[in-house]
């Protein structure tokens, strides 16, 4: 089993480590105790899970003694382990915090009236050296990241890079729709192909749509239709990637007409059919289906 254990100091973006590792298809466990680590190991290998990402940190102090010598013992096994060790300066840290207006993990374990040795009462400042200090003998185990000076999009590419992970693949939605209906809700990306000869206008086509061969053969014959479709499918060409990369999931590119039943679906069919191979694609007709005719 591929195994990545994402450890380090609270605040330095384990989080969105483990989302990139939960986006490239592994079975991810935020703070789990080393100790249940083989146990969980043995299930999700019966449940046929090859990999794994566990983030691991002062929240489970009481096994972190034991880590060195879990690790030695998975990779006997034949496992291949990654460690990752996430790390930021404090001033980061205390910034990060003060932003999200959370709690620090080790606030929790400490009483709020302990009184440390300089005669302060606990700080948060007080937390983050103590986890420092608990984590000092976990930082050599793996690969450390310093994330004090990234943006989140920033570490999510480096993580990405770091453990050679395999990008997700892009869904993208291509959705007709009638601009008198209003613009969807959930589009991303939106051209307007109102500019393009209309098929209603057609006696023999207004009864039909951008599926049926007839339209389709009446939308081929002009060049404006051919022209704004190689335009868009160009745009998509060169930005679908950039999305990609940012971690996106899921986009949706809308097209509309006039009444979203000729020109908005032929060309939502074609786009579909030509990014189809690259990506994970789907098309929905929004006013087809409202009409109860897709």
């Amino acid at each position: 089993m591929n195994i990545v254990l994402v450890t380090g100091m609270s605040g330095s973006g384990k989080s969105v480590a483990l989302n990139v590792l939960e986006d490239a298809g592994y079975f991810c466990i935020d703070n789990l105790p080393v100790v249940f680590l083989e146990q969980v190991l043995t299930n999700l290998m019966q449940a046929g899970q090859t990999q794994l990402a566990v983030a691991v940190d002062a929240r489970t102090a009481g096994s972190l003694d034991h880590l060195s010598k879990n690790l030695q013992q998975i990779r006997q096994e034949g496992h291949h382990v990654k460690v990752l060790f996430l790390n930021a300066r404090d001033d980061i840290l205390v910034q990060r915090y003060s932003e999200t207006r959370r709690r620090h993990p080790l606030s929790r374990t400490i009483q709020p009236d302990t009184v440390f040795e300089e005669g302060s009462v606990q700080t948060l400042m007080d937390c983050i050296l103590r986890e420092r200090d608990m984590l000092a003998d976990i930082e050599p185990l793996g690969i450390s990241l310093d994330t004090s000076d990234l943006q989140p999009q920033v570490l999510r590419r480096w993580v990405k890079e770091i453990l050679d992970l395999q990008d997700g693949r892009l869904t993208v939605l291509f959705q007709s729709f009638a601009f008198k209906d209003g613009i969807p809700m959930d589009a991303d990306l939106v051209f307007d192909a109102r500019c393009l000869p209309n098929p209603y206008y057609v006696a023999e086509l207004k009864g039909l749509n951008g599926q049926d061969v007839p339209v389709i053969r009446y939308l081929e014959s002009h060049d404006t239709v051919k022209e704004m479709v190689d335009d868009i499918a160009g745009y998509l060409q060169r930005w679908l990637p950039r999305h990609a990369e940012e971690n996106r999931s899921y986009l949706t590119v809308a097209i509309g007409c006039t009444g979203g039943q000729h020109r908005s679906v032929y060309c939502a069919e074609v786009l579909h059919a030509r990014f189809k191979s690259a990506y994970s694609c789907s098309v929905r007709h929004r006013s087809l289906s409202q009409r109860g005719k897709a």
